[in-house]
């Protein structure tokens, strides 16, 4: 998608500071962090947002998205105090950019509800 920041971001168009990357993923920091550790995971295939998600992307994409996360709060020093991962799914779940991603929150205590 020539439009999609996320997509530009992946094929290095657009600066971001990358933490993790591989044949599938991607990972850079927030540039409006909501925690200590905040880092947005997208899958370098463009997919418009969680409801786009076909049987495909959810047996080939998405278990690599998980893996990352695991790899990456590990990296990040976050999996033995705890992190969220979140996804917001379209206007009303808060989704702001039309690239399936998601939050990888940690470094201090998160409350629950998130608001």
């Amino acid at each position: 998608m020539s439009d999609c920041l996320f997509c530009k971001i992946v094929n290095k168009e657009i600066p971001a500071t990358i933490v993790y990357e591989d044949n599938y993923v991607v990972a850079f920091n927030d540039i409006s962090p909501q925690a200590p550790k905040h880092v947005l995971v997208i899958p370098k295939k463009h997919i418009a947002s969680f409801d786009h998600l076909t049987e495909e992307d959810n047996k080939e994409i998405i278990p690599y998205v998980f893996t990352a996360i695991n790899k990456i709060a590990k990296d990040l020093d976050i999996s033995e105090e705890g992190y969220r991962v979140v996804n917001n799914c379209g206007k009303m779940g808060g989704q702001t950019v039309g690239h399936i991603h998601f939050h990888l929150l940690g470094g201090r205590q998160l409350m629950w509800p998130p608001g």
